[in-house]
């Protein structure tokens, strides 16, 4: 059920040579177990909030104790024995509940997490001189003089099944022939992708780059020197003390990484923005092998990128579109399995490309399986975590025999941001999850017309949902993401205001087009 990082929805394909994709793309069915650890893990994680909560209550109750001694004539009796200097147990006891007062406030505003507000975000769209047509693809792919026959037919048939439109997007240092993918080029396709997006993510949202004090970009397979964050700052003339990171080698979950940063930044500085850029670059990453595990990403990768503004200042909580909720990171880079199911790698003839084991669902199945149960007790209502209390009990210490009880994530969101790792993974999160094929159409949207954009996939999704649907106040979103290492990584966002947004890499979009065109695909698992 989990999105992994690369074009995960073919990797068992091409090694075992199966005729018939749709047989072995099975993630690991998670609900079948539930590890108790997990949900011990997340229920700490919110035990970290107690006290702040418990504080609020506390509060309540001194400020009534107050009133009551106001009420009751106490304070003003308090003034005329201070003014007798005739002390007694009453005014000792309202100095004690003054002062407990106090503190509990106090202790409230230091204990308190700042709010992390996104308050825009953006998209990149190509220009159509970008544009991978099957047709141009298959002829680059024949006219580069780098594959046998056998790898184009490959190729072919992936790109044919692979749930990806006419209208995706590569970097003109691939397309052309011979392709020039040297680090000139490289440079230029992200100059290309990130600087346009960063210009109208600040011209929309009014900030000024000086105004930026934290800068976090991920990048998986692209690291030049100077590093990517130097080439933003440089470009927008950012000041001298903004703390910067690039984070770099963490696939297609990033994001979110990127996001849980920037959060732990912003809780120690106040009244900060910062910027997260998520992008991945094709020009230098691109195989001109035969090995089929490693020719399945120039199938499904494509051009895109996303950046996203976020504030801790509570003044923009009215102009900001979500405010975070929860981020939960789950890495199993401890196994040896999970660790070296994505890899990047020289094939026999020194091509380096990435690597897709055939263990790599039952890894993406596992770390799913630890991201939702430590996520469920931080968003599933109390009614859902009540009767899997009750389950479990009855199991466990009653000894009554039945299954697990699996809770209804679908009344915990709203809307779903899946990463667009591939056809087959959308529709085994979609089985798995019992989600709605409304809840999953924005991902098989965003996968269809943009390809597998990394990292930056779930900003495409979540800006189908507000192009087509829009946002009401108070909805939840999760978004999800999965990568090499191997890691499963969530961020929840709640929508702070009501509103639709026409985004510009959504225009022009024919949704009629596309589910004629994935309901013709062979092998297409849909739900009934």
């Amino acid at each position: 059920m989990a999105p992994p990082a690369e074009p995960t929805v073919t990797a068992t394909v091409t090694t075992n040579g199966d005729s018939n994709p749709a047989s072995n793309l099975h993630l690991p069915d998670y609900r079948r177990s539930v590890a108790l650890k997990y949900v011990k893990r997340g229920y700490t994680f919110l035990m970290s909030y107690v006290l702040t909560i418990a504080l609020v209550p506390l509060a309540a109750m001194l400020a009534l104790e107050l009133a009551n001694m106001y009420r009751n004539g106490e304070l003003m009796r308090l003034v005329s024995v201070a003014k007798q200097t005739d002390l007694t147990f009453n005014l000792i006891t309202a100095i004690i509940t003054i002062s407990a007062f106090c503190a509990v406030l106090v202790s409230y505003f230091i204990l308190r997490t700042r709010p992390v507000y996104m308050v825009d975000f953006t998209v990149f769209r190509a220009p159509e001189s970008w544009t991978a047509t099957y047709t141009r693809f298959m002829k680059g792919s024949r006219e580069c003089g780098k594959f046998t026959e056998e790898a184009i037919d490959f190729q072919e048939k992936i790109l044919i099944r692979s749930g990806l439109g006419q209208q995706t997007y590569l970097p003109p240092a691939v397309q052309c022939v011979p392709p020039q993918c040297t680090m000139e080029n490289a440079r230029k396709e992200f100059e290309m992708v990130v600087y346009p997006i960063i210009e109208e993510l600040l011209a929309k949202t009014g900030v000024h780059p000086k105004q930026v004090g934290i800068l976090v970009v991920n990048c998986s397979l692209f690291n030049p020197t100077p590093s990517l964050t130097a080439m933003i700052i440089n470009k927008f003339k950012m000041r001298s003390n903004i703390l910067s990171y690039n984070l770099a080698g963490m696939g297609c979950s990033a994001s979110p990484i990127s996001i849980d940063l920037a959060k732990q930044l912003l809780q120690l500085h106040p009244s900060t923005y910062a910027l997260v850029v998520s992008t991945e670059n094709i020009t230098q990453n691109w195989y001109f092998g035969n090995d089929r595990d490693k020719l399945l990403p120039n199938c499904l990768f494509r051009v895109g990128g996303a950046a996203i503004l976020l504030s801790n200042r509570r003044r923009d909580a009215w102009r900001s579109k979500y405010e975070l909720l929860h981020t939960v990171r789950t890495h199993l880079g401890a196994k040896d399995e999970a660790y070296s199911c994505i890899f990047q790698m020289e094939d026999e003839k020194r091509n380096v490309g990435v690597r897709l084991t055939k263990e790599l669902f039952a890894v993406a199945g596992e770390a799913l399986k630890i991201n939702v149960t430590t996520l469920g007790p931080l968003v599933l209502p109390l009614s859902e975590q009540l009767l899997f209390f009750f389950n479990l009990v009855g199991r466990k210490v009653l000894g009554i025999k039945g299954k697990p009880y699996i809770p209804d994530f679908k009344l915990a969101f709203d809307k779903v941001c899946i990463h667009t790792g591939g056809r087959a993974v959308i529709d085994e999160i979609e089985r798995q999850l019992h989600l709605t094929t409304d809840m999953v159409e924005p991902s098989r949207a965003a996968l269809y017309r943009y390809g597998n954009v990394s990292s930056s996939s779930i900003w495409y999704v979540l800006a189908y949902l507000e192009a087509f649907g829009g946002m009401r106040r108070g909805e939840r979103i999760w978004q999800m993401g999965f990568g090499s290492g191997f890691k499963c990584n969530s961020a929840v966002w709640r929508a702070n205001r009501t509103f639709k947004v026409d985004h510009e890499a959504w225009q022009g979009f024919d949704l009629d087009e596309m589910r004629q065109h994935l309901a013709a695909l062979p092998n297409h698992n849909k739900k009934k």
